[in-house]
């Protein structure tokens, strides 16, 4: 662990990695991935990197709120965000939202390097944009069936599964690798407080040299961690997208694997199949229980079939819920992205749900909880 520190102080110069609490999951993600991840020396390679881009990082951020402590002083007011299981059109959402220039979405050069923080008059021109994209593009190549599930570019809005990861207390981790004592860790024993209080920092420095505008963020994970979301964003509101757990869990076991047999060459897809549905049934039932506890009128619910149908209904009923009306103008970006963006649910071969060890029947019980409470069935959603 200490060479992984010593690599990221040499990477920026800099060595103040700010409140020591992150060195609690950074130890538990390097023991798991050391005794249980069984990486290929590409694997090994690319975790090193990885983890030492963002303990670099952090240390960047905490190096601009050295030199700039008035940056403290950022409020982030009432963001929207977008959670519910993955797989579920979030992403087009969050793309269609982020088309609108009246609110912040956070993008993927932004993900990737979030400092210097932005200029607003240079934003579009960042040279971090062509620098993310020809990075995106060397993927599409290497991993087309990838690029097939996850379509994106630069500009292209994303999740804070990175910064959440400067705290070393991400989903993140666990699509690249196999690792249960770490999960078991993040879920049932971490304390993800500090880790949303770090991804509001990064974001207070990002808007900082903006204009007041409002958060759109997206991330499906927020759903098991729903309750020290809260605390941290106690004024937030919430999209949470749906569709059918059959076409949800054998699809993110599938990116899971994607993303594992790059890294591995004993890829357990039983045990991928399992760990799926066990995380999201979790936070499927973490979910409901906060939103019955007294937070269901901060919740807006969009299906899968209607939105992929013609999303104006759904949007403009955002909208509504938001307290305010779809702009001629955003709704133009909309149009501009769904006619140029990149196209979702390109055809791939998907891996048959039984490699997985999934039992389709058994699947729709075991989530019939959720799939009862929100009324997803198959024919709608």
């Amino acid at each position: 662990m200490s060479q992984l520190l010593d690599r990221a102080k040499r990477q920026t110069g800099l060595d103040d990695f700010g409140c020591p609490g992150f060195r609690e999951g950074l130890h538990v993600l390097v023991n798991a991935l050391e005794r249980e991840a069984r990486l290929n020396e590409t694997g090994r390679m690319a975790m090193d990197a990885q983890i030492t881009d963002l303990l670099s990082s952090r240390l960047q951020v905490e190096d601009w709120y050295r030199r700039h402590p008035e940056i403290e002083e950022q409020q982030i007011e009432a963001p929207v965000i977008g959670l519910g299981l993955p797989r579920t059109g979030s992403s087009a959402l969050a793309c269609m939202l982020g088309a609108d220039p009246a609110y912040r979405s956070l993008r993927n050069w932004e993900g990737m390097w979030p400092c210097p923080p932005p200029d607003p008059a240079h934003y579009d021109t960042d040279p971090r944009i062509a620098k993310a994209q020809a990075a995106m593009d060397i993927r599409a190549k290497r991993f087309p069936r990838m690029t097939a599930m996850l379509p994106s570019t630069a500009t292209s809005p994303t999740e804070c599964q990175l910064f959440m990861g400067y705290d070393f207390k991400s989903q993140l981790f666990q699509a690249f690798a196999d690792m249960p004592s770490y999960v078991e860790w993040l879920v049932h024993k971490a304390d993800l407080v500090p880790t949303y209080a770090y991804v509001k920092r990064v974001l207070k420095l990002l808007q900082w040299r903006w204009p007041k505008m409002s958060w759109r963020l997206k991330n499906p994970s927020h759903s098991m961690f729903i309750v020290a979301l809260d605390k941290v964003f106690p004024d937030a509101r919430f999209v949470m997208t749906h569709r059918d757990v059959m076409n949800v869990i054998p699809s993110v076991a599938d990116v899971y694997l994607e993303l594992r047999k790059a890294f591995s060459d004993d890829v357990d897809l039983r045990a991928i199949g399992a760990g799926t549905s066990d995380f999201w049934a979790l936070a499927m039932q973490r979910m409901i229980a906060f939103r019955d506890a007294g937070a269901q009128s901060r919740f807006f619910d969009i299906y899968f079939a209607p939105f992929q149908k013609d999303p104006y209904p759904s949007i403009e009923a955002l909208y509504a819920f938001l307290g305010t009306t779809l702009s001629d103008e955003a709704r133009a970006g909309m149009e501009t992205w769904r006619r140029s963006g990149p196209p979702a649910d390109r055809a791939y071969t998907r891996t048959d749900p039984t490699a997985f060890g999934l039992n389709l029947d058994a699947l729709r019980e075991r989530f019939r909880f959720y799939s009862k409470r929100f009324g997803v069935e198959a024919a709608k959603c």
